[in-house]
């Protein structure tokens, strides 16, 4: 998504790519896939064991074994940015007698899948909506174990993201979080920052209004302290003062949101103007490479136009 003051792109994406590696082909991670689970609970034995894959010094080190994309895959129309609604933890949890922390569990596993083939694959961007500001209205109880879910995969994780190229930053009202959190948060931002392999956004507590709001409030005090003129207030001023300028490709080519809900529920509202849209029906948990390409490949075969026309 960029505004309508841009030329008309005839590729799908927005920025000028960087030189591409051999179509086709991508370097195979063997990220270790156990990460994000090797410091949760075990109790939960049912769809929670990842397969584990040999571990490497690095993304660049492991360049002798390449794999072929999927089948109908080009890496020439892959997005650079894909965003992501995981949805559905709770119902998967239900739906298995379980309560909803297992379905919270489970859903790193798709997430940690996700991450993997996102880097495998040439993706830049991966944001995932993790936590929003209408999720503090749920159970005290759930909100704690999320958090500390988050806690705990984020202290597990941080020697893979160093090791293997990943950026992550966190966005959304970061004054709402426990303390031991926002310090975490800012180490692993820090220690990440200058990793380019792919950059992970989790938003937490976030709102795609809170979002708007934040980058008016910072606009509005640069006004009144006479930094900028009325006159200067444009939509690239506001899209630099969006918590996703914090990344290169900043609007997401594709949004994926799963479990069969067809909304954007207050997600990136600025960001997706002209995102793709791909609704799922599995639940997240349930949410795996074969349906990633398949998001990637209806994606892929659509004509992104952004109000032009093509003859």
């Amino acid at each position: 998504m960029i505004s309508l003051r841009f030329a008309i792109p005839t590729a799908n994406t927005l920025i000028p790519t960087k030189t591409k590696p051999k179509p086709g082909l991508v370097a195979q991670s063997g990220w270790n896939q156990t990460g994000l689970l090797s410091s949760l609970p075990k109790r939960y034995d049912c769809k929670l064991q990842a397969a584990t894959t040999d571990q490497t010094d690095g993304w660049a080190s492991v360049a002798e074994k390449e794999v072929e994309l999927p089948e109908g895959l080009s890496r020439e129309l892959m997005p650079k940015h894909v965003a992501v609604i995981m949805d559905g933890n709770g119902r998967w949890a239900r739906q298995k007698g379980l309560p909803a922390s297992a379905g919270h569990e489970a859903g790193v596993k798709s997430l940690r899948e996700m991450v993997e083939l996102c880097g495998e694959w040439g993706i830049q961007v991966l944001t995932v909506f993790a936590f929003s500001t209408e999720n503090w209205i749920r159970p005290k109880m759930e909100v704690d174990f999320l958090l500390s879910l988050f806690e705990r995969a984020l202290k597990s994780e941080m020697e893979s993201f160093l090791r293997f190229g990943i950026r992550i930053s966190v966005i959304g009202d970061s004054s709402k979080l426990p303390t031991s959190l926002q310090k975490l948060i800012n180490q692993a931002e820090e220690a990440t920052k200058t990793n380019t392999r792919l950059h992970l956004i989790v938003a937490v507590s976030y709102s795609g209004k809170y979002d708007v709001v934040q980058a008016c409030r910072s606009i509005a005090e640069r006004a009144k302290d006479g930094r900028i003129q009325l006159g200067d207030i444009k939509e690239s001023l506001i899209e630099q003062e969006l918590e996703t300028s914090c990344t290169e490709y900043p609007y997401p080519d594709l949004l994926i949101r799963t479990s069969g809900e067809l909304r954007v529920s207050n997600f990136l509202l600025w960001q997706l103007a002209y995102t793709e849209l791909f609704f799922a029906q599995q639940l997240w948990p349930d949410f795996r490479k074969e349906e990633f390409v398949e998001a990637l490949s209806s994606y892929q075969q659509r004509l992104r136009r952004y109000g032009g026309r093509h003859s």
